[in-house]
């Protein structure tokens, strides 16, 4: 069976899911220039959301996606992290260059694309056999990719396992599903922030002098949350300190709980780069072990 194009329909937006666009420092009275680092973040965050109402609008028993990373020269790779409903955790982390597989090729095109037999299609290249077929038995399968800012900022997937192909219903519903996501992140990005009273912003000034003045790690990242639930601007690092995008990255992983293997599979990079990114970002902050960096980032506004 062949692949085909499918065309989103369907117009609307979801309601909004608190400030997190504010207290990540994102669409400030109406800025729509966005860290790519907080734009993955919180694609990821609406995807943990809004897969189940895809699972649930189609009916099919499968539904995935992650989001896009975008490098230089116009390289961009998804790295798949929200999965319900499959067997395994395979694709847990898997990682997908643009033009590559069903998910690549959606977002190299810019469009959605449908196979109704992953297995034999020849539309695609088929690096994940041993995933997508193999351990997940997976047949029919869309993917649908999720723009933000005119470039494809996630990718979504539907799919099922057995002989009856994905019908054009389940589709138009994924495009409906598919659509609203865009309209909630470009609302949630380009929402302006309240105005802060002249009491608030004292209030605010003083949590920060408390924050850079205490001595425990752990009462000073309360605070600091406390400080970005508030609506503060994020702090700016006492010493000066700047971090590379990937320092951040590795450092957000660690904050989480992953080790450095996990990082790596999640970053799409080796161990090896993950530790040196840690020693880079640990010496900028002046401590000597991973706990202890991230409360230094955490204090600093920079995570």
């Amino acid at each position: 069976m062949l692949a085909g194009h499918y065309t989103r329909t369907g117009v609307g937006s979801f309601a909004a899911i608190g400030d997190t666009c504010r207290h990540k420092g994102l669409g400030r009275r109406g800025t729509t220039v966005v860290d790519d680092d907080l734009k993955r973040e919180l694609i990821e965050n609406l995807l943990v959301r809004r897969l189940p109402l895809l699972r649930q609008a189609t009916g099919l028993p499968v539904v995935f996606g992650g989001a896009v990373r975008h490098g230089r020269a116009g390289t961009s790779r998804l790295v798949i992290n929200q999965l319900f409903g499959t067997l395994t955790q395979s694709l847990n982390g898997l990682v997908v260059p643009g033009g590559r597989g069903l998910g690549g090729t959606a977002i190299k095109r810019g469009s959605p694309f449908l196979v109704n037999d992953y297995a034999t299609n020849k539309a695609i290249t088929h690096d994940y056999d041993r995933i997508v077929v193999d351990h997940e038995r997976l047949t029919s399968i869309f993917a649908f990719p999720i723009k933000l800012d005119g470039q494809v900022g996630g990718v979504i997937y539907g799919a099922v396992r057995g002989d009856t192909p994905i019908g054009q219903v389940a589709l138009r519903h994924a495009g409906v599903v598919a659509k609203k996501l865009e309209n909630e992140l470009d609302g949630l990005i380009r929402r302006p922030a309240p105005i802060q009273s002249p009491d608030v912003k004292a209030a605010l000034s003083d949590l920060t002098a408390l924050i850079r003045t205490t001595d425990d790690p752990g009462l000073r990242d309360k605070l600091a949350r406390i400080h970005r639930q508030l609506g503060g601007e994020p702090l700016a690092p006492a010493s000066g300190t700047v971090l590379t995008a990937r320092e951040v990255d590795a450092l957000r992983l660690v904050a989480l709980g992953a080790s450095n293997a996990e990082a790596a599979q999640r970053l799409g990079l080796s161990p090896e780069t993950v530790k040196a990114y840690l020693r880079s970002a640990m010496r900028k902050l002046e401590v000597h072990n991973r706990t202890a960096a991230v409360h230094a980032a955490r204090t600093a506004g920079i995570l």
